[in-house]
């Protein structure tokens, strides 16, 4: 019935609302996402977004305030252009290792009240929608400051919502915040307010009716422009925010300014009648390109990391070589050591640590704080990567001595001056041929295809609050179940994960309560993308835990050639496919309180045999013949995991 209303709502403006009619239309090649472009003579420039015929985004304003004057109201299109965009490139670090990107491409030539020329963009595939401004250089005038971005996005009254707040500046753990590690609210209303006031961080998730879905965020964000999120909802509508003045301890401006001629980030879309082409989009990346090439070979993989499990005390010579030597065992690439080693392992012991690692066949990745000046972190090493002298020093001394990689933490907030700097860190460190992790951190937007030594970022409520709160715990399958359908499914995830321990301390004997399954821990290793796994495994698991388990964490990869969407809904279970080579994993979890029993269809794995691994804590596997579809149960808090044969 709400399709039908739809229809007829549709018809109605048309018939009756001709004053309506779009000025510029462009399509996806196969005619069901269209995005109509509205330019009145009284008013903002606007658009409206449909899918199949039904409405999925209507008014939705479009334009720029700037220094130079505002973009997008009362403006004269001038003229348009449609041609096709056709890409083909290939990854090693997302969800899909070769693309092939077809969309059709609009650039509409506008002119404001007052004679200034400036150009909308928009790229539209099947499934996805980007669109950006550009700005020419006109007379003398050389940058631009953009105060304001008016882009909206106003959804169908009956839209809910699946999203993450955007925290208070300077809160938190030694002013560490905003972090994008807030509590997600499953198909919650848009007219309640987000838990701070200051809206919600991208990715934003939107269930339509029974229209579809809409996951709304934005690509291409680097040094010339600053990172954004949405508004709180007025009206139906969310409004693009900018970040706020408070971040990074008040440094830096919160309006982002460019060179002319230039443009801003993507905004985009990425819309369908079910959750299928949200979870496989790859927008992120196809509407970006390579901001610089790369000599190094960069090797993804597993790795061991004493802190979440040991904690701070870790941090010593001879722990560490326990880690060493679990990460050898396991077969494992890297050990990571994380905040103090510069104080409690020393510069010169940790050439000795990394001498011995190389000795038994594993590389190491040291931990950083990102400055010292904009929050209250004393974990050292601090004051090196803000300054380009010193980071420039130990990025040199790094790669005299054979470290592969740093992990980076703590960064201050969404600033332009913020992003220049994961910029600047990024190329001095891939110049040295060492990979980069982002902790506490912002979402990552296309950086796997713009920088080639990017390898993840946190950017989520990752492992260690299993670690810190009991309450974490109890919820963990129903966070683990949005992951895949928003935050993971736009960029790289470093979440830490992957538990065999059952008490989350360095004795399994006491500490907070895991309540998921071993299965539901294998299961996630296959959900959560990230090239660099560093795994949540102590050295007591080489005894205590299932062989069964430890023997599927030594063969499962990193890095996947395709992912498939076979079943789920956010915050209450899913089920993924992902291939590498020629062999299918496929890991699904329950966060509801009921077993689930789904019929898998399979028919685009063409798989004929798997390995089905399953028991929850007593974990068992059995080789089972299958045709295009699956039987499978999934407990409360469990989980499943098949391996193709």
């Amino acid at each position: 019935m709400k399709k039908m209303r739809s229809i007829c709502i549709l018809m109605f403006m048309v018939a009756f609302f001709p004053a309506l009619a779009q000025d510029a239309t462009v399509t996806g090649p196969d005619g069901k996402l269209k995005v109509d472009l509205f330019f009145p003579k009284k008013g903002e420039v606007n658009y409206t977004v449909t899918y199949d015929g039904f409405s999925m985004l209507s008014n939705s304003a479009l334009g720029l305030e700037t220094n130079l004057g505002r973009y997008g109201k009362r403006d004269k299109l001038l003229g348009q252009n449609i041609d096709k965009v056709e890409d083909t490139y290939t990854m090693d670090r997302i969800k899909t290792s070769l693309v092939h990107y077809k969309a059709n491409r609009l650039v509409c030539d506008i002119q404001t009240e007052d004679g200034r020329n400036w150009q909308l963009e928009f790229q539209v595939s099947n499934n996805d929608v980007a669109f950006r401004y550009l700005l020419p250089k006109e007379g003398e005038t050389g940058s631009v400051r953009v105060m304001r971005e008016k882009t909206a996005f106003h959804f169908p009254s009956e839209t809910t919502t699946f999203l993450c707040p955007q925290s208070d500046a300077m809160i938190g753990w030694k002013r560490t915040k905003p972090s994008y590690e807030e509590y997600y609210k499953a198909d919650a209303p848009m007219n309640i307010r987000s838990e701070y006031g200051h809206g919600y961080t991208f990715p934003c998730l939107f269930h339509v009716g029974e229209n579809g879905w809409v996951l709304v965020s934005e690509t291409g964000v680097d040094s010339k422009y600053c990172a954004s999120r949405l508004s709180d909802c007025q009206f139906d509508t969310y409004t693009l925010e900018f970040p706020m003045q408070e971040e990074n301890n008040g440094n830096g401006t919160s309006e982002p300014a460019f060179a002319l001629p230039g443009a801003t980030p993507w905004r985009t879309l990425t819309i369908g009648t079910t959750l299928k082409p949200i979870v496989e989009t790859t927008v992120a990346w196809d509407v970006v390109k390579p901001l610089y090439s790369t000599e190094n070979k960069y090797k993804f993989g597993k790795g061991t990391w004493s802190w979440i499990l040991w904690q701070d005390k870790s941090i010593n010579y001879d722990d560490q070589v326990k880690f060493v030597d679990l990460a050898s065992a396991m077969g494992y690439s890297y050990v990571l050591v994380d905040n103090f080693w510069d104080t409690e392992i020393g510069r010169d012991r940790i050439v000795d640590l990394i001498n011995y690692a190389k000795s038994k066949h594993v590389d190491v990745f040291l931990w950083y704080s990102s400055s010292g000046y904009w929050n209250d972190i004393v974990q050292g090493p601090v004051n090196c990567m803000d300054n380009s002298i010193i980071r420039k020093q130990e990025m040199r001394w790094l790669h005299s001595i054979g470290v592969k990689g740093i992990k980076v933490d703590f960064f201050g907030g969404d600033k332009q001056e913020t992003m220049r700097l994961y910029e600047q860190i990024l190329s001095d460190a891939d110049d040295n041929g060492l990979m980069v992790i982002f902790h506490g951190c912002t979402m990552p937007r296309g950086w796997e295809r713009m920088y080639p030594n990017y390898v993840g970022s946190e950017a989520v409520r990752a492992s260690e609050n299993l670690v810190f709160n009991q309450s974490d715990c109890d919820i963990e399958a129903f966070n683990a179940c949005l992951h895949p359908f928003i935050r993971n499914t736009l960029g790289s995830m470093e979440f830490g994960g992957c538990f065999m321990n059952h008490q989350l301390r360095k004795d399994n004997k006491k500490g907070n309560t895991r309540r998921t399954t071993d299965i539901f821990q294998l299961a996630t290793t296959i959900l959560f993308q990230n090239p660099i796994q560093n795994f949540a495994l102590a050295p007591n698991n080489l005894e205590d835990a299932p062989k069964i388990c430890m023997d599927f964490l030594k063969e499962v990869p990193t890095v996947w050639d395709e992912t498939v969407f076979l079943d789920g809904y956010p915050g209450k279970y899913v089920v993924l496919a992902r291939r590498n080579g020629n062999t299918w994993y496929v890991g699904g979890i329950n966060a509801t309180a009921e077993p689930l029993k789904l019929k898998l269809d399979l028919s685009p794995l063409h798989v004929m045999k798997v390995k089905h691994f399953e028991g929850g804590n007593n974990p068992e596997t059995k080789s089972v013949k299958v045709k295009d579809t699956y039987l499978v149960t999934i407990n409360p808090n469990d989980g499943i995991v098949l391996v193709s044969e």
